[in-house]
């Protein structure tokens, strides 16, 4: 049986990796459960990831989403594929729905532009649930945490961000759940253990 693909996405420090861990530690109980990130989740990819995230380098905004698409690439083909196949969870902190906000919105270089590179370097992957953890970017800016490259863009490319993503899960309503992440942690961990498929759960 082919495994299940979940993607968190969300404004950066709106709790992804808290809430990522705790349904991987949930869903373990019954299931091999492959967490990952991005960019990263592969040795290229990683590589790609300290380039793309370092505060100190420049990059026009094409060559970003290229680096972005080409970490993808490896991602999927070395990690998440491999996984799907043998029937494992695969839970994902990003994935290509980031890249057409952050940079398909966010840069100003189009949704469909994004989306063509990085279905052909997914082959057209597409996660089966993707959970987006929504927050006004106000309350995430005061959220403690490391700050790296994307995040110094400041609270206006932010709140863009976020509104790409809540347009993408209205496009794709069929495989998004969007979950308001200001409540406690654990409020937060039961709904999204809701929007899991009944048959994973």
């Amino acid at each position: 049986m082919r495994g299940l693909f979940v993607a968190f996405e969300g404004v950066d420090r709106s709790g992804k990796t808290t809430q990522l861990q705790l349904l991987a530690e949930r869903l373990a109980e019954k299931h091999e459960v492959v967490v990952t990130r991005e960019p990263g989740g592969t040795p290229v990819a990683e590589a790609i990831r300290v380039l793309l995230l370092a505060d100190d380098v420049q990059m026009s905004a094409r060559c970003e989403a290229l680096l972005f698409a080409a970490a993808r690439a490896d991602h999927v083909e070395r990690t998440i594929r491999p996984a799907l196949e043998r029937g494992a969870v695969i839970i994902s902190d990003r994935f290509v729905d980031s890249s057409l906000a952050y940079q398909g919105v966010a840069r100003g270089l189009g949704v469909d532009e994004v989306e063509h590179i990085n279905l052909w370097g997914t082959d057209g992957l597409v996660p089966d649930l993707t959970i987006m953890l929504d927050l006004p970017v106000g309350a995430s800016s005061q959220r403690e945490g490391e700050v790296d490259r994307m995040e110094n863009e400041g609270e206006l490319f932010q709140a863009r961000v976020r509104r790409g993503l809540l347009d993408l899960a209205a496009r794709a309503a069929h495989r998004y759940a969007v979950i308001d992440a200001s409540p406690s942690v654990d409020d937060v961990a039961e709904a999204v253990w809701s929007a899991v498929p009944e048959p994973w759960r």
